[in-house]
């Protein structure tokens, strides 16, 4: 008969490999979710981590899987993992450890990379990483020896959401991943780095001057709270909501903040946001910069008397934009105590107030307008008249509301201004940084982190030309995303070169914005087992709408527009 003690002892002295180590660590720290590519070295590590109950979702191409990595970290405020291989993989990958530093969500970049013993001989796929990603990086590091790879994960952990989020990276060469160690040596190198993750995770400096923001808007008169994706991924929603349902104060989120409150909220300045901004003498501004989405707050957009008062995570951005207030601290926690200090001395403004009044007459006659060219059906398709349309049917879908994907040039200018957001973190566009290609990415990111709701792309054929082939990942894992293409046969639309411009040797060739006109993009997932829609008029795409919405699985929507609807587009133009 066996020992029972004799089993414990022999499994105690099994001994795993740095795979394994790498998997059960990311296992530990709470990683749910990966997205990658696979390939030597790294492909056993992401069959681990699956064999330990971490969905593996396998890309394309590392640049998309990168940007749903940096997505599903904004979406869960928890690290968004993305795998690679070495070299030519780690450098793909920077897209979206990237992206994630510049919109500041929390991401790992995990990389293998050579052999150390051959490094700087010329090694398969060999490249100096930790280098090479530093400019994109708040934290880089390699594990050397299997006996760092706990410690490694818990630091880049912890790196990537303590203070203002940000891209971290994980260096994982050959040898350590083919390294071993006993399972109780392994025990107990989790345990110290769960250890050193909870000391190096305490404190968050939150500034005291609360008392003086609430007198700031107390005493304007022409109040503002501009809100943006740092209080979405604070989920300081309910806050927000408190603050301007107590004060009445007229709200202006940016293009991601939209939903924390509804679009639809009388005291919404969106369609006023000329006069908002132009206009107000204090703005509180929570979990946005003062960068160029927000025309760096400075005139003539701005009044050049405006008190701002600003509220970041990040000390090193309060002084960048050196606000009339500065608040260190999280979104949340700040609002909840300026909501506090509010309800001792309540104020509110009322519907009554000359500002108020104000907003909200710019903002009827603006919806107005826009409501009147959106009431018109035009065939050829316009951009709006399908906005208008897509718009209803997302309306339409209620509860929990689909989470929005918007990537393009025309597309998601109007888009921004037409579709209705009425849900927090509902919608993904192309953010700080303007990167174009994350449609498909934010899609998957969108539909793994959030199972219970739809996703809706609406992207113009040249967003989703940089990642189309990951409509056979959607078909894979049959995720409930509906893919809208505005199929204007370029970017921006056709050829609109002057005839002075159609010269030289190449001149027979199609225009640098050209493509295949009446290119078949709906075949695209056809090929692949989805279902696919060609759309030219009204009736034609509400139907594929109702079609593909009840349906929940994967589909492409191909809607012709006119060629020449559109028009070059690049920073946010706001003429109402």
């Amino acid at each position: 008969m066996a020992d029972p003690d004799s089993k414990s002892v022999n499994s105690q002295n099994a001994e795993i490999d740095g795979n394994v180590l790498a998997a059960k660590s990311l296992s530990r720290f709470g990683a749910t979710h990966m997205f990658g590519v696979v390939g030597i070295p790294v492909t056993s590590l992401a069959n681990r981590a699956v064999s330990l109950g971490i969905r593996f979702i396998a890309f394309h191409n590392e640049q998309s899987a990168g940007y749903a990595a940096s997505a599903y970290g904004y979406l869960t405020g928890k690290p968004g993992i993305l795998l690679t291989v070495s070299g030519p993989g780690c450098v793909h990958g920077l897209a979206g450890l990237s992206n994630a530093m510049v919109n500041t969500w929390p991401m790992i970049m995990i990389s293998g990379s050579c052999d150390q013993k051959d490094f700087g001989r010329g090694d398969f796929q060999e490249l100096d990483q930790l280098e090479a990603v530093k400019p994109f990086t708040k934290f880089a590091v390699k594990a050397k020896d299997i006996r760092d790879i706990p410690n490694c994960i818990a630091q880049v952990f912890n790196w990537a959401v303590s203070g203002r989020p940000g891209g971290c990276y994980l260096d994982l060469p050959t040898d350590v991943l083919h390294q071993t160690i006993s399972e109780s040596e392994a025990e107990g190198l989790l345990k110290s780095a769960e250890n050193l993750r909870e000391t190096l995770a305490n404190g968050r400096i939150v500034s005291s001057d609360i008392e003086l923001a609430a007198s700031l808007l107390r005493e304007a008169q022409r109040p503002l709270i501009v809100f943006g994706k740092g209080a979405a991924y604070a989920r300081a929603e309910g806050e927000l909501t408190k603050l301007v349902e107590a004060t009445g104060i007229p709200f202006l989120p940016t293009p991601m903040g939209k939903g924390l409150l509804p679009d639809t909220h009388e005291l919404a300045a969106t369609a006023a946001r000329s006069l908002a901004i132009g206009k107000c003498d204090v703005a509180l501004v929570v979990g946005a910069r003062l960068n160029w989405l927000l025309h760096f707050g400075e005139p003539p957009r701005w009044s050049k008397d405006v008190k701002f008062i600003l509220v970041d995570i990040s000390k090193e951005e309060i002084e960048l934009r050196k606000p009339h207030l500065g608040l260190v601290g999280d979104a949340k926690k700040v609002l909840e105590m300026i909501n506090k200090e509010i309800k001792d001395d309540p104020f509110c403004l009322g519907k009554n107030h000359p500002w108020v009044e104000a907003i909200s007459k710019k903002t009827k006659e603006n919806v107005s307008k826009m409501e009147a060219q959106l009431a018109k059906d035009v065939v050829p398709f316009n951009f709006l008249t399908p906005m208008r349309i897509i718009r209803d049917a997302i309306l339409e879908a209620g509860s929990p509301a689909p989470i929005l994907v918007s990537e393009g040039a025309n597309t998601m200018d109007v888009g921004r201004a037409v579709l209705v957001q009425t849900e927090p973190r509902c919608r993904l566009d192309a953010g700080t940084w303007g990167t174009m290609g994350v449609g498909l990415g934010y899609c998957i990111a969108a539909a793994v982190a959030s199972p219970d709701r739809l996703v809706v792309a609406v992207e113009g054929d040249s967003g989703f030309g940089f990642s189309a082939i990951e409509v056979e990942t959607l078909v894979r894992y049959q995720l409930p995303v509906v893919v809208i293409v505005f199929n204007n046969g370029g970017v921006y639309g056709g050829d609109r070169r002057n005839p002075e411009e159609i010269a030289g040797p190449h001149k027979d060739d199609p225009a640098p914005t050209s493509f295949v006109p009446g290119a078949a993009y709906h075949t695209l997932i056809e090929a692949f087992g989805g279902k696919g829609y060609l759309v030219g008029t009204p009736a034609e795409l509400k139907s594929a709408l109702a079609e593909s919405f009840a349906a929940r699985k994967p589909a492409v929507i191909n809607v012709t527009i006119d060629p020449y609807a559109g028009a070059e587009s690049g920073r946010m133009q706001h003429k109402n």
